[in-house]
This record gives C-alpha cells, sequence and structure tokens, in this order.
C-alpha cells in the first residue's frame, strides 16, 4: 500500500504549487517583478518566495538582475525551444507562418484557446509595415474579441459557449458590448463557410482573418491568421483569405497536435 503523503508531503505539494505560481505571475506581468510584487501577487509568505527565487535561480530557471527583479533565465529559453523543436504541428506552422509573411508582407500567426481566453502561440511581421500587434505571444485575450475565438468554438452548443466566457468578455476594449446572439451567430457562420473575418474588433483600424487547423477528430485545435489593415486593396485580401485556408488545410493533417 502506497504511503499517505504526511506534513512533508502536503509542504512539498505547496512549494510546487508556489513555484508554478511564481512562473504565472512573471508570465502576467511579462517584465521583471521585485521580490516585494512577488510576494504580494502570490499571497505565499515571504521567506518562502525567497527561498524558491534562489532555487529557481540557482538552476537557471530566473535570474535577479542588479536591482534586485527577478524574471525568467535563460533554460526556461532553452524549455522552450525544446518544445517548439519537438511538437509537429508548431514546427509546420512557422514555416507556413514565414512564407506567409515573405509572400504578404502582414502580420501572420498561429492562435489557440488557453482556457476560456484566446491566445497567440506564433507571430511574425516582416517589419516593413508599421502595424500594433494586438496581442503578443502567451497573453490571455478575451475570445469574443478575435476571429479566431469564433472559430474554435464551433464544436460547442450555446449553453456551453456562454457558460465558458464571462460576461464582462463581451464588452471590448472601446467600451461596446458584443451581444451574445450576434457572437452566437458569427460562430455558426464561421464554422459553417470555414474562415471567418472581423473588422474593427480588438482595434478600430484592424481587419482579422482567421481559418481553421483540424486535429485528428476534425475539431479545430488551432487557426492561422492574418492580423492587417482595413484599407488593404480588397485583390490582395481575397488572395490572401485564399491562401490562409489553404495553408491551415494543409496544416489539418492527422499528426495534428498540441
Amino acid at each position: 500500500m502506497a504511503a499517505i503523503p504526511g506534513a512533508a508531503g502536503a509542504a512539498r505539494a505547496r512549494g510546487v504549487d508556489r513555484v508554478v505560481d511564481i512562473l504565472d505571475q512573471l508570465h502576467a506581468a511579462r517584465r521583471p517583478m521585485t521580490m516585494r510584487e512577488l510576494i504580494d501577487a502570490t499571497g505565499a509568505p515571504r521567506s518562502s518566495i525567497y527561498e524558491l527565487v534562489t532555487i529557481l535561480t540557482d538552476a537557471g530557471w530566473l535570474e535577479t538582475a542588479a536591482d534586485g527583479s527577478v524574471f525568467f533565465g535563460r533554460v526556461m529559453h532553452y524549455y522552450g525551444a525544446d518544445y517548439a523543436l519537438h511538437n509537429d504541428l508548431i514546427r509546420r506552422a512557422h514555416q507556413t507562418i514565414l512564407e506567409l509573411v515573405r509572400k504578404y508582407d502582414e502580420t501572420t500567426q498561429l492562435c489557440i484557446l488557453e482556457g476560456n481566453k484566446y491566445t497567440v502561440v506564433l507571430s511574425e511581421t516582416s517589419g516593413t509595415r508599421p502595424f500594433n500587434v494586438s496581442s503578443e505571444i502567451g497573453v490571455k485575450v478575451p475570445i469574443p474579441w478575435t476571429a479566431t475565438g469564433r472559430l474554435l468554438l464551433g464544436h460547442l452548443g450555446a449553453d456551453e459557449i456562454r457558460a465558458l466566457i464571462p460576461s464582462e468578455d463581451f464588452v471590448l476594449e472601446n467600451g461596446q458590448r458584443i451581444e451574445f446572439d450576434d457572437f452566437l451567430r458569427d460562430v455558426k457562420n464561421s464554422a459553417g463557410q470555414g474562415y471567418c473575418c472581423t473588422e474593427g474588433l480588438s482595434h478600430a483600424f484592424r481587419y482579422c482573418m482567421a481559418a481553421p487547423i483540424l486535429g485528428r477528430t476534425g475539431q479545430s485545435i488551432a487557426a492561422l491568421c492574418f492580423m492587417t489593415s482595413r484599407d488593404v486593396d480588397p485583390h490582395k485580401r481575397s488572395a490572401m483569405l485564399e491562401d490562409l485556408i489553404a495553408s491551415s488545410k494543409a496544416l489539418s493533417e492527422p499528426s495534428s497536435r498540441f
């Protein structure tokens, strides 16, 4: 019979939870944090945070700056590189994205759902066209703000979608509220046509295109996206959408996974 964890086991479990919390807080902040900020953000005892930061710094997971602030260390970059190298979909999608950027000179992204939010996994831009990308890699954004979100919910029913998305996420940055019935209609239309285009949601002058990447079960597991401006020539926009759909279908092989 397996031993029942005692106080030591419980303490170790709390330590693991606190390590995860520290990493989550740094990712959410996307900048170095002071020890005081980490203590306040995690709610953990001061002594525990100092001890864990010391351990993680020695392991290379974290780095401490001269001013005492803490951020991710180089070892975390190595781990991420290993994941990208061995994840079949990310590896193939990255090459596809680079080709689309070279061809159209527009920001191109690989996007997924992360819980009840949308996030960008890969993003590339040529840099020759000034463009303010609305979301950076790993930053969680409300689903209704995106074309991708509408595509990735096509397998859910109305009640499931309502339960998934917090009410406040239907309010855009400009204060405008998206009505649930309108959003649901977009979800169903996007599922039927196999792509989604939105204008002016996350930014007044932004035009977004998304096409689904299907997994083994035929369900959307990710989306390939163009983030461009509303003044793009209609002929170019049509060609971009055609290529986006074809590229997403090519990525939708049985081996596609996250």
